[in-house]
């Protein structure tokens, strides 16, 4: 792991990403070094991240610290502040981007999969968030980045807890943002849609109607939109015009309506 030299980050600003080994993860921290931010890396892939971090600190002169964590581990939150206190870190931005999705009928999935779903999208999440966010608000500084889905705007058979859980991470974030009016401290819901990543593979969603024959953003570009409305305070950003148009769908149909044009959508191409 890499170690902090005599001129220490923690007087600098420094990030927290988790999921930081590929996808809009990766380009998140990337996007936040280009920026002179010093970040710590946390994923599963240890080898992944040692590489990123190497790179970051040679094209953008930042500390990167990699920090190899399953955060679907019930204690993974109070290991990783734990871990972050033993390097002399502050963490002035938290970005929870770690999270994953199944496809699939509800009944049909493997259940220790849905228990690590929620674990990551909503527990670990929140529990990060509990860890570090009352020291921003103490400083009067500081910003959280969670990474929900324009699926946290309406229910989604096929990948009904995956629906769920972004919906949470929106709830949470525009309550926390209000909590915290007036601290110096901001906390931004990000949502994307489809992003060209392994998301969908992982996920089975290839074949689905809702990716066939559409063209979707690549990483950086989520990753630049995110970080602008992170850093000016913006409760939620949905990224593009057409899924911005799509999250307000669902409040002008009857509400009966939604799940089933949904399920249409991603269901499997014939």
């Amino acid at each position: 792991m890499t170690q902090p030299q005599t001129n220490s980050p923690s007087s600098a600003r420094t990030a927290l990403v988790t999921g930081a080994s590929g996808g809009i993860g990766e380009a998140l921290a990337r996007e936040l070094a280009a920026r002179g931010i010093h970040v710590i890396l946390v994923a599963r892939t240890g080898s992944r991240l040692q590489a990123l971090a190497r790179e970051l600190e040679a094209a953008h002169g930042v500390r990167a610290f990699p920090v190899p964590l399953d955060l679907a581990l019930p204690d993974a939150g109070e290991w990783l502040e734990r871990e972050v206190g033993e390097l002399g870190l502050t963490v002035d931005f938290l970005v929870n981007n770690a999270g994953f999705a199944s496809y699939g009928e509800f009944i049909t999935l493997d259940p220790g999969q849905t228990r690590d779903m929620i674990q990551v999208n909503v527990a670990t999440l929140t529990d990060l968030t509990r860890r570090f966010l009352p020291g921003m608000v103490a400083r009067g500084r500081g910003r959280v980045l969670n990474v929900a889905s324009t699926a946290a705007f309406m229910p989604g058979p096929l990948m009904a807890v995956y629906y769920a859980t972004k919906a949470y991470v929106l709830s949470l974030s525009e309550a926390l943002n209000e909590e915290v009016r007036g601290s110096g401290v901001n906390v931004t819901a990000l949502c994307p849609g489809p992003v060209e990543t392994g998301f969908q593979a992982r996920a089975r969603l290839e074949e689905s109607r809702l990716l066939q024959g559409r063209e979707i953003p690549g990483p950086g570009e989520v990753a630049r939109e995110g970080i602008d409305a992170m850093l000016r305070g913006q409760a939620v950003r949905v990224v593009g015009r057409a899924n911005q148009l799509l999250a307000l769908t669902p409040r002008f149909l009857p509400r009966a309506l939604v799940p089933g044009l949904v399920r249409r959508a991603q269901d499997r191409a014939r």
